[in-house]
């Protein structure tokens, strides 16, 4: 699997994907262009960073897979909060996608 498969697993990688479609379905875009859209957005635009703080309820690691579930979490970007009951999250070596 490779790490852009990983992203585009994600909401929001799901959330670009189904954008990109309706692109592609609308004549907007080509096949093409949308997966190199794609790529390029997941390599070269994303540059947000975030805090995440909360209570760790549960972790895992399990094949070079880390699985942390959060309770009442706490993500800070720049000037905007979220706060979150539960959150799961997934982090593995991206290293290890492309051997």
């Amino acid at each position: 699997m490779s790490t852009f498969e990983l992203y585009r697993r994600s909401t929001i990688g799901t959330c670009l994907t189904e954008t990109l479609d309706g692109m592609v379905e609308n004549g907007t875009l080509t096949p093409e262009l949308a997966i190199q859209s794609m790529t390029e957005a997941l390599e070269l635009q994303v540059k947000t960073k975030v805090s995440i703080k909360g209570h760790l309820h549960t972790y895992r690691f399990c094949d070079s897979t880390w699985t942390f579930i959060l309770q009442d979490a706490v993500f800070k970007s720049g000037d905007s909060q979220e706060n979150v009951s539960r959150v799961k999250m997934v982090a593995c070596d991206s290293k290890l996608l492309t051997q």
